[in-house]
């Protein structure tokens, strides 16, 4: 299986990703949209993830940013699995026509998040994740909830019976990649009520490592929704 993964800055890459897909023997390509790589046609994969970025795109988007919903309405109008992470996830919720905002509390660092009843996800019922975000997204028309933190009552989201999900847990992050978020972009504006200190997100590795599960089942129950080929 081939996967197309869209990333929209130099400090939201694939991170555990692109792992994991290795370990699994699946193929990627990574399309640096921000350093003015062209979206990829919807026919030359199999599945695509939308990565997270820096939530200004939000507000003022690029010129670039255009065929990049365009793709995402595609696959939304196709069969393929389509994920967002982050930037990625409101992407897909406001073309599934979700009402997009800021939230009241950013939220950055491990924050503990409890699963809806309602989500088709196998996920455990409570698991910490790390999060890096202040904008909050709606429940689209036909979506199920995945879960809820203490700062955002919505946390993901899956559509077409798993097909597609959004997701504000960035469960394929890594020491590695939130060391590089960390050292060039601050944490999401508004009041620290959840926003843990830099020391303490880098000062161990395993809540990172705990997250490596999470995205093994996120992955394996996502791409099980692929059409037969």
């Amino acid at each position: 299986m081939h996967v197309h993964l869209l990333q929209h800055s130099p400090h939201h890459g694939p991170a555990r990703l692109a792992d994991w897909f290795s370990s699994m023997g699946h193929s990627y390509t990574v399309f640096h949209l921000d350093e003015g790589e062209l979206a990829p046609r919807p026919g030359d994969s199999d599945a695509l993830i939308v990565l997270d970025g820096d939530e200004a795109l939000l507000d003022q988007p690029p010129a670039w940013q255009r065929e990049e919903q365009k793709l995402i309405e595609r696959y939304l109008d196709g069969h393929k699995p389509l994920l967002g992470f982050g930037l990625g996830a409101h992407l897909i919720a406001d073309a599934l026509g979700a009402t997009i905002a800021p939230g009241t509390f950013p939220e950055a660092g491990f924050h503990p998040v409890t699963l809806d009843e309602r989500s088709p996800l196998d996920l455990p019922d409570r698991f910490h994740a790390f999060l890096w975000h202040r904008a909050v997204f709606s429940l689209p028309d036909n979506a199920t909830p995945l879960g809820a933190s203490e700062a955002a009552p919505l946390q993901g989201f899956a559509w077409d019976d798993k097909r597609v999900i959004g997701l504000l847990c960035q469960l394929h992050a890594t020491p590695e990649s939130a060391s590089a978020l960390l050292e060039h972009q601050a944490p999401p504006a508004g009041r620290d009520d959840f926003v843990q200190p830099t020391a303490e997100i880098l000062a161990d590795a395993e809540p990172f490592n705990r997250l490596a599960p999470l995205l093994d089942r996120v992955l394996s129950e996502w791409l099980s929704t692929a059409p037969a080929s």
